[in-house]
């Protein structure tokens, strides 16, 4: 394969050029392409924004379960029969010990996920009262709430209160959406994250690969990303939980296949944290440090409901690969502080799920 196509790639994404569905579609499937060259080319577009540094996030499941969706990918889902941890919603307290907790453990954002169709305004208002409680410890820390639908207003009173990012994942893309949810459609996703943009705050949007899409899906979600210029964007990865409507299953998602979709959304979204997410390291396997190049960002501890590597374990990795953290935080005195733990995140063909002590570890 002549060098000039990978340089042309990396050229006109620096350059602020959209790349056509040819080229995004040879990306995806040309096996004539070279993993190590594409992997070069979309580095030095994240290297020209980002660096060498790496953007930690923690998770905190602020509630667990009793959701009235059908979201077929989702262990909280009416229609999953995975054993979960069902909770209400924590304390103002529990929430604001997780983010002291996460904020000392090198994150540069505090994601704080609900579940449920959407954010009622008594929720709305628990919200303003939690975001006012960490912003006065942590005014310069970044907090990002997934809460379901939110509606104009909502979203400005939660701008108001100190909301930096709104995550609502598209998933997938409008034409494969009715294959994934029956309860809400594309187009009440998309309305949250217009509410989103039109209140200021940073949209936090991407998709789960894996649930039977086709290439052309992923390259639309990407392009979608684009236009609406999303802040943050989570490549997730299919987690096979079992119980889920769509897990286990069999899967397409090789190491080569996810680490070709995370330059894609680089090279279509080169000022976008782009972030290796759910299921890396079920998928990636001893390719998982490779995916720092494309992408930027990482979640720590785990995942929703499932379990992730240890700290001690992503630490090491991001400083092997000779990356550093978005953190005041020094990268090694973390290490130092990390206690050897045994890295099991799945049993055969399906995840392993969170404890109650692993998804309320603020809880003496």
């Amino acid at each position: 394969m002549d060098r000039l196509f990978y340089t042309d790639l990396a050229r006109k994404s620096l350059d602020g050029q959209e790349l056509d569905n040819t080229a995004c579609a040879r990306i995806l499937s040309d096996v004539s392409l070279e993993i190590l060259p594409l992997l070069d080319a979309a580095y030095q577009v994240r290297k020209a924004y980002f660096g060498r540094e790496v953007r930690v996030h923690i998770l905190n499941n602020a509630q667990n379960g009793h959701c009235p969706e059908d979201c077929h990918y989702c262990a909280q889902a009416k229609s999953s029969k995975a054993d979960i941890e069902e909770y209400g919603m924590k304390s103002d307290e529990e929430m604001l010990q997780e983010a002291r907790t996460a904020y000392t453990k090198g994150a540069s954002c505090y994601c704080m996920v609900f579940a449920g169709r959407q954010a009622s305004q008594s929720r709305i208002d628990r919200l303003k009262r939690v975001l006012a409680q960490i912003k006065s410890e942590f005014p310069d820390k970044e907090i990002c709430v997934s809460t379901g639908f939110v509606s104009n207003e909502g979203a400005v009173e939660l701008k108001q209160a100190g909301l930096d990012r709104l995550n609502h994942n598209l998933n997938t893309s409008e034409a494969h959406y009715p294959q994934i949810c029956t309860t809400h459609t594309y187009a009440d996703r998309l309305n949250t994250l217009l509410a989103a943009k039109s209140a200021g705050l940073k949209v936090c949007s991407g998709m789960i690969v894996g649930m039977g899409e086709e290439h052309a899906d992923i390259i639309d979600v990407a392009k979608r990303l684009r236009a609406l210029k999303a802040e943050s964007i989570p490549v997730n990865l299919l987690v096979p939980i079992e119980g889920n409507v769509l897990s286990p299953q069999e899967s397409n998602l090789t190491p080569d296949f996810i680490l070709r979709i995370l330059c894609l959304f680089r090279f279509l979204n080169p000022t976008s944290e782009i972030r290796v997410a759910a299921g890396r390291e079920l998928h990636l396997r001893s390719m998982e440090v490779m995916a720092l190049y494309p992408a930027n960002s990482l979640f720590l501890q785990g995942y929703l409901n499932a379990k992730g590597s240890s700290n001690a374990r992503t630490l090491r990795m991001i400083k092997d690969a000779g990356f550093t953290i978005k953190s005041e935080l020094d990268l090694d005195e973390l290490l130092k502080e990390q206690s050897p733990q045994q890295d099991q995140v799945s049993d055969g063909s399906k995840a392993l799920l969170k404890t109650l002590k692993e998804l309320r570890p603020a809880i003496k």
